[in-house]
């Protein structure tokens, strides 16, 4: 999908653990106080159990030019119905940070989502202190809808998020 763009969206699988869990922890200081993504083989292993359910998806980001994993982006929390709504959860990896390539799979997804998943709705909560994730979906047309006091438990505590979602206002589908 997008031959337009220099990264493509392929699943998560047990073959990628070495080279994922090598970028996560070359990542770590990028990361931190954000998100901490699988960092172990069992907590790489529980998340690609996840990604296995039919409301999750996760999603690896790679170059075109080396098929290099770049970032993640993962569809929670699919709900169906009258809803037709998923929450992202997304990351890059620290050597290509910085570049566009997160922009260019978050456009991806956008297009997976609406297109594929039938979905209506996503939505991206971020710390209100994360800025560069804050840019990230502003440039990919997310809006902010509002802030959720105590919204997630990351690194041992109750963090503020604000949420940030996007709609397919094209979408002829309905539930």
């Amino acid at each position: 999908m997008g031959a337009e763009y220099r990264v493509y969206l392929r699943p998560v699988s047990r073959r990628d653990r070495a080279e994922f869990l090598d970028l996560m922890q070359q990542s770590r200081h990028l990361h931190a106080p954000w998100i901490v993504p699988p960092q172990s083989n069992l907590s790489f292993h529980s998340y690609l159990t996840r990604t296995q359910r039919e409301d999750h998806e996760g999603l690896l980001v790679c170059s075109r030019d080396t098929h290099a994993i770049t970032g993640v982006i993962n569809i929670n929390n699919v709900v169906r119905g009258s809803f037709l709504s998923a929450s992202l959860g997304y990351y890059a990896g620290a050597p290509y940070a910085g570049n566009g390539l997160m922009q260019e799979g978050l456009e991806l997804v956008k297009q997976y989502a609406f297109r594929n998943l039938g979905l209506h709705r996503l939505e991206a909560n971020i710390q209100p202190d994360n800025h560069r994730s804050i840019a990230l979906v502003k440039r990919c047309g997310f809006m902010r809808e509002g802030l959720s006091p105590a919204f997630l438990y990351i690194a041992g505590a109750w963090r503020d998020h604000e949420r940030w979602t996007v709609v397919d206002h094209r979408s002829s589908l309905q539930p």
